[in-house]
């Protein structure tokens, strides 16, 4: 990946290749985990990556990085190599959840049982001093849901100390596109003191949702000082053009 290019288009790059899970790109994603001069975004996004495509040969250098200083990275290697290692010890190779409508290769699976209340379910979301990887699964366990109440529960992470976590919660958000998180996550775009990636996320989560209220929204911080925010919404901006036009063909 080109350096040259922008940090959201490096770390898009690097999900995209997590997705695929084709082991030929580890070497290059191991690179970008390792280099202290690339940005904390695309070093978790490659982290993430690694996850993705669970080979244990990549064990060695998540658990190096998992005491890394930067929270964004040690976090995102420690869910990486718990997923792997999930992996291994399940039938979970594919590394698609069975239980998920989504076409996605997530951080780590839901859970199985769908007899939890989402009244405890969230309790267990924000329980902080259970592993990362245990409340991701809560978080997709609640996404796959794909209800108003499931997605309302899901919002309260944004308290949660850890901006890896607050991210990924606006991203699962993004994936269920439910109307009654806008207010939610425009909050969170709209917070010049939230960290940025979580920010970028609530935007592309915003532009997966739509409507003229987020189109407003999204074109004041679309001048926002903060690239990757910045970048993200003139993105989100696009995408809401692209299916707007597709609905206007279609009719």
């Amino acid at each position: 990946m080109n350096k040259a290019d922008s940090s959201l288009m490096r770390h898009e790059l690097a999900y995209i290749l997590g997705q695929i899970r084709n082991p030929s790109v580890i070497s290059l994603l191991e690179s970008i985990l390792s280099d202290n001069s690339d940005d904390v975004l695309v070093r978790h996004e490659s982290a993430e990556a690694l996850g993705a495509i669970g080979e244990s040969s990549s064990l060695p250098v998540l658990q190096k990085f998992a005491t890394h200083e930067a929270k964004e990275i040690s976090e995102t290697c420690e869910i990486a190599i718990d997923l792997i290692n999930w992996r291994l010890q399940t039938s979970g190779i594919d590394g698609t959840d069975k239980n998920s409508t989504y076409s996605t290769v997530d951080p780590a699976p839901s859970l199985v049982s769908d007899d939890t209340s989402i009244i405890e379910l969230r309790r267990q979301l924000m329980m902080t001093e259970s592993s990362l990887f245990n409340r991701y699964r809560i978080m997709f366990t609640l996404r796959n849901m794909n209800s108003d109440e499931a997605a309302l529960a899901l919002l309260d992470g944004f308290e949660d100390p850890s901006a890896l976590f607050r991210h990924e919660v606006a991203y699962v958000l993004g994936q269920m596109q439910r109307a009654s998180t806008i207010q939610g996550l425009a909050a969170v775009l709209r917070d010049k003191d939230e960290h940025r990636m979580v920010r970028h996320e609530a935007a592309e989560a915003l532009g997966a949702i739509g409507g003229e209220v987020v189109e407003t929204l999204l074109r004041d911080y679309a001048i926002d000082e903060e690239p990757v925010v910045r970048d993200s919404c003139h993105v989100a901006l696009d995408t809401i053009g692209y299916w707007n036009d597709n609905r206007f063909d279609e009719l």
